[in-house]
C-alpha cells in the first residue's frame, strides 16, 4: 500500500476562528485529511509574539481546538495537538536559527508589517517567527502544506531552510509542496479593500460563534458601493458575491448575478441571501461546538502530542545526528 503524504498546518489561538479564516483555510483542512496524513497544530509559541495574558492565552487554546473538532477534524484520522506540548519543536528552531542568513529574515513582509502595527512589542520572536514556523513544518517531513498566498514567502523560506541543512550536514529533509488554499482571501465587511480580520473590529468580521442576530446585523450593515466604479462591481458588492460563492449558494449567485447585470438587484435581497448562507453554514458548527466539553478536547490534544513527539523526537534525534551532537 502506498504510504499517504504528510500534510503540516498551524492555527495561532487568538481568539474564535471567523468566516475568513474557516473559508480560507479551516475547511481545506477538514477535506484534506481524508486524502493526506494531516497534522494540524494549534501554535500557542507562535501567538506570544504579541502580548496576550496567560489566562486568555489558555482560553484561546482550548476554544480554537473546540472548533477544529466541530469544523470537522477528526482526531481518530489526523493528529491535532498543542504546539508547545512538544518541546522539539523549539529545539529545532534554534538548529534552524543558526542556518538561515538575518538577512533572509530580514525580507520578511509579515515581520515588517507586524513591526508598524506592534511597535511597543518588537520582540525577537516576531522577527524568528519563521525560523519556527519552518521547523513546525520540516519536523515532521511535511511533503504539503496549505496556505494561502499571503504565507507563500514563509513557506519559500521554509524550502530555502531545507535546502541549506542538506546542503550542510546531508540529504535529509523534504522540500514541502504548498497547497493554495481554494478561496481567495475573504474580505472585511466594513473595509472590502482589506482582508477579513479581527484587528479591524467587529463589525468587519463574522465569528463562527456569531447568533444568527448577530450575523443579520453585520452582513445589512456591510459596505456596497463607494462611489463611481466607471461601470465595474464595487469591492463592497463583489464580496457579498464572492460570499455566496464560497458558500457553494450557486443558484442564489446566479440569479442575483442576473438581477445585477440587468440593473435590478436590490442590496438588501443580496444582503438577505448572504445572511441565510452564513447561519446556515455555522449553524451545524455552533452544534457541534456546545456538544463538545473542555475535558473531551483536552483529552484529545494530550493524544495527539503523544502522537505527534513519536514522530517529532524520532526525527529530532537523526537531526542531532547529522548536526554533530552527542
Amino acid at each position: 500500500m502506498k504510504q499517504t503524504k504528510t500534510l503540516f498546518s498551524g492555527i495561532k489561538p487568538t481568539g474564535i476562528p471567523h468566516l475568513g479564516n474557516y473559508l480560507g483555510a479551516l475547511k481545506n483542512w477538514v477535506e484534506l485529511q481524508t486524502s493526506y496524513q494531516g497534522i494540524y497544530s494549534v501554535v500557542d509559541y507562535h501567538a506570544i509574539t504579541i502580548a496576550i495574558e496567560p489566562k486568555i492565552l489558555k482560553q484561546n487554546t482550548i476554544i480554537t481546538a473546540k472548533i477544529l473538532l466541530a469544523l470537522g477534524i477528526n482526531p481518530d484520522i489526523a493528529t491535532l495537538f498543542v504546539q508547545s506540548q512538544v518541546p522539539e519543536h523549539t529545539e529545532l528552531a534554534w538548529i534552524f536559527n543558526c542556518l538561515v542568513p538575518v538577512a533572509e529574515m530580514e525580507r520578511m513582509t509579515q515581520y515588517k508589517d507586524k513591526a508598524k502595527t506592534h511597535k511597543q512589542n518588537v520582540n525577537m520572536g516576531l522577527f524568528d517567527y519563521p525560523a519556527l514556523m519552518a521547523a513546525d513544518i520540516l519536523l515532521y517531513q511535511a511533503q504539503a502544506v496549505p496556505v494561502g498566498e499571503d504565507q507563500l514567502q514563509h513557506l519559500e523560506l521554509t524550502r530555502l531552510i531545507a535546502r541549506k541543512f542538506n546542503q550542510r550536514y546531508g540529504q535529509f529533509f523534504i522540500e514541502p509542496q504548498a497547497l493554495i488554499t481554494p478561496a481567495k482571501k475573504i474580505m472585511s465587511l466594513q473595509n472590502p479593500d482589506k482582508k477579513m480580520s479581527k484587528e479591524l473590529g467587529e463589525a468587519n468580521y463574522i465569528s463562527l460563534l456569531d447568533e444568527p442576530n448577530i450575523v443579520i446585523k453585520k452582513v445589512a450593515r456591510a459596505v456596497t458601493d463607494m462611489g463611481p466604479q466607471e461601470n465595474k462591481m464595487s469591492p463592497g458588492v463583489k464580496n457579498l458575491f464572492d460570499l455566496l460563492d464560497y458558500l457553494e449558494q450557486k443558484e442564489t449567485y446566479q440569479n442575483l448575478q442576473k438581477e445585477y447585470k440587468q440593473g435590478k438587484l436590490k442590496y438588501s435581497d443580496l444582503k438577505t441571501a448572504v445572511s441565510d448562507a452564513i447561519n446556515q453554514t455555522l449553524k451545524p458548527i455552533q452544534n457541534n461546538y456546545n456538544n463538545i466539553s473542555d475535558q473531551a478536547v483536552k483529552t484529545i490534544l494530550k493524544i495527539g502530542a503523544e502522537k505527534a513527539r513519536e514522530i517529532a523526537s524520532k526525527n529530532l534525534i537523526e537531526i542531532k545526528k547529522l548536526v554533530g551532537f552527542i
